[in-house]
């Protein structure tokens, strides 16, 4: 199926394993299995799905804000291992979430409310200690949107954060020397404490663009049960990443870099 959103042209097509994947202008957005959401087919999904595990066990409810909604397969993930938890996603593109809930409908009392706004708005308009996680898997045009992490945006997650709770992102990095991913660790650092990089090994060695895992917290962060199961992912503290790196401002008015195009298309 296909259709004209705020963001381009999304499609979701079945895949050969059953599970749906969601592209929007080609680029991989997501990947759903309805029958069985506890699969989570892309390696970082996983990864972050493996944190989501160290926070609470499973049955126990928690309250879950994702900033980035696309096909909601994290959300789907969250009521089902965790049923009752209470679930805010941000998503600007509501023609997008339209589309979503039509062709991969959400099960019935899942939790999960999506609002129509961006990470930044929707962030502000939270409560103080709300949250046990917040989960930033946002893109435009396969590039992270400069305002989703930088100081004064961390500031505003550890607002709303409980004092056990994790400040998780996604990013993407294949530069020369990983300048970017460098300067978001030190930012998360600054704002919340030491914490936990899972990394493909290839965008660690500088030989690709690839996805790069944050995950911050005020309290010790333990390592994911089976973070080192997948070859290509690297597990390494989050201070050693940052390294002399300089915290993100609002100020800079810096770009996150692209990935090429192509890169996550298949």
């Amino acid at each position: 199926m296909e259709r004209k959103v705020a963001s381009g042209t999304a499609t979701v097509e079945a895949e050969a394993d059953g599970t749906f994947v969601l592209r929007v202008d080609g680029s991989l957005q997501s990947q759903v299995d309805l029958a069985d959401p506890t699969h989570l087919g892309f390696e970082y999904v996983r990864r972050i799905g493996d944190v989501l595990d160290l926070i609470a066990p499973r049955r126990q409810p928690i309250s879950a804000v994702h900033v980035g909604g696309a096909g909601l397969t994290l959300a789907r993930y969250v009521a089902v291992t965790r049923p009752r938890s209470r679930q805010i996603v941000l998503e600007p593109d509501e023609d997008l979430t339209e589309f979503v809930r039509e062709t991969l409908p959400l099960p019935k009392r899942s939790g999960i409310k999506v609002r129509g706004v961006t990470g930044r708005e929707g962030i502000t308009g939270l409560y103080d200690d709300s949250a046990d996680v917040v989960i930033v898997d946002a893109f435009v045009r396969e590039a992270v949107p400069a305002n989703l992490v930088t100081a004064e945006f961390v500031a505003q997650c550890a607002r709303i954060l409980r004092p056990s709770g994790a400040l998780v992102f996604n990013l993407i990095d294949g530069t020369a020397g990983l300048g970017f991913v460098r300067r978001v660790a030190a930012t998360l650092r600054a704002g919340l404490g030491d914490g936990l990089v899972l990394a493909e090994r290839k965008v660690l060695r500088g030989k690709g663009f690839g996805n790069v895992v944050l995950v911050g917290s005020r309290t010790p962060v333990a390592e994911p049960a089976g973070s080192r199961a997948q070859p290509p992912y690297e597990v390494l503290p989050l201070a050693e990443l940052a390294g002399k790196a300089v915290p993100l401002t609002d100020a800079e008015g810096f770009a996150s870099p692209a990935a090429p195009a192509g890169t996550f298309g298949r």
